[in-house]
């Protein structure tokens, strides 16, 4: 399957792997595997994923879809986690395959950018000064926006 969402951690490596040795004769592979964050000035203990699933699968789907017709790649995955995770573990997992470099790198960031913004997801941190929703960041809109 070419977007899955789970509860359960993945390894990245494990993965990626997976992925290039089902998907040879590409000219260039990109992985990009975003992690849960906690910073000495913005520290969590926590973060709860939550998603509408179909709707969020569907999205995906076609969002991959997209990005392999607009930037010619040959394959492309999407791995994102959902539930609670802890700071350092692996929340999602973007990987594409590719004739040329730029086209890989092109069709990650494009998904990544717009996943950020339209997939169906809400996070909710938990900290040292209590619970909190995420909000949606005017950087991520202008990242998304840049490949209309």
């Amino acid at each position: 399957m070419s977007v899955t969402l789970q509860s359960e951690p993945f390894d990245p490596g494990t993965l990626f792997n997976a992925f290039l040795k089902a998907n040879q004769g590409a000219g260039a592979a990109v992985t990009f595997t975003g992690l849960v964050r906690s910073t000495p000035e913005d520290p969590i203990t926590s973060m709860t994923l939550e998603h509408y699933p179909a709707l969020a699968q569907r999205q995906l789907e076609d969002l991959r879809k997209s990005a392999m017709a607009r930037f010619g790649l040959y394959e492309a995955r999407i791995v994102h986690r959902f539930g609670k995770l802890y700071p350092g573990d692996p929340i999602v997992q973007v990987m594409t395959l590719a004739p040329h470099r730029q086209a890989a790198f092109d069709g990650a960031n494009f998904i990544m950018d717009t996943l950020k913004t339209t997939a169906p997801f809400w996070k909710k941190e938990e900290g040292p000064d209590g619970t909190r929703w995420v909000e949606a960041k005017d950087s991520d809109d202008k990242a998304t926006a840049r490949w209309s």
